[in-house]
């Protein structure tokens, strides 16, 4: 029996498209605003932070939907618009404001089935939900999982230590900041679901646990420094 081959919804030339769409939206909800944008001293709320972790998201989900069987063009332009609104709403609608404009782009410059549309649009809705992944779609819940492990490992790692900058703390408070996204990721590995998404969420946290012992051998008196803070 010969392995049906399914066409793809989405060609590569309207991706990129899309691509340049969502770069150009964040880049206009910065400079729309007078006081340069909500939270813009951090780097992750800067349009061009926010565009590459939607490309590790598009990446990391579309790779979880094709090991685990989920439709592949419904993730990957899903992941792509999940956060386009998120430098412009505030956090607890920014999921359902790019549920609309995901609409009204796929409505308005494509010919794409309406059930792909609505597909599309109900995996950015859901993907700040909190609750347990067995409640959402598949395609859902690679974007979610997607989500979730860009946040983690060594991208995680250089966030917080970009951070430590912004709040004036020293090399000294690395291993505390490493210890939070040791924190996130095994909160990570216990959410996500699919064996594709567990087998990133460990590799991620190897090399964490790695950074740390290193941090912990090559920087004197930083262990005793966490534990000083920590007691």
């Amino acid at each position: 029996m010969g392995i049906e081959i399914k066409e793809s919804a989405v060609s590569d030339a309207a991706f990129e498209e899309m691509k340049g769409f969502v770069s150009d939206y964040l880049a206009a909800s910065v400079e729309n605003e007078d006081d340069g944008g909500r939270m813009r001293w951090y780097p992750w709320h800067s349009a061009e932070y926010r565009f590459n972790h939607t490309l590790n998201v598009v990446d990391l989900a579309a790779d979880i939907a094709r090991r685990e069987g989920a439709d592949v063009d419904v993730v990957r332009v899903a992941a792509l618009f999940h956060d386009i609104a998120k430098l412009e709403a505030e956090q607890e609608r920014h999921a359902d404001e790019g549920a609309r404009v995901a609409r009204e782009y796929l409505t308005t410059r494509g010919d794409y089935p309406q059930s792909f549309v609505d597909q599309v649009t109900q995996s950015v809705r859901d993907h700040s939900y909190q609750g347990s992944l067995d409640d959402v779609s598949l395609e859902t819940q690679c974007l979610i999982e997607a989500d979730i492990l860009d946040k983690i490992g060594a991208n995680g790692a250089v966030l917080m230590l970009l951070r430590m900058g912004y709040e004036s703390r020293t090399h000294m408070d690395a291993g505390e900041m490493i210890d939070r996204v040791l924190e996130r990721g095994h909160d990570a590995a216990d959410r996500v679901e699919s064996d594709a998404a567990e087998s990133v969420a460990h590799q991620r946290l190897k090399r964490v646990t790695w950074f740390r012992e290193w941090l912990e051998k090559e920087v004197p008196g930083i262990e005793e420094r966490d534990a000083d803070t920590n007691s």
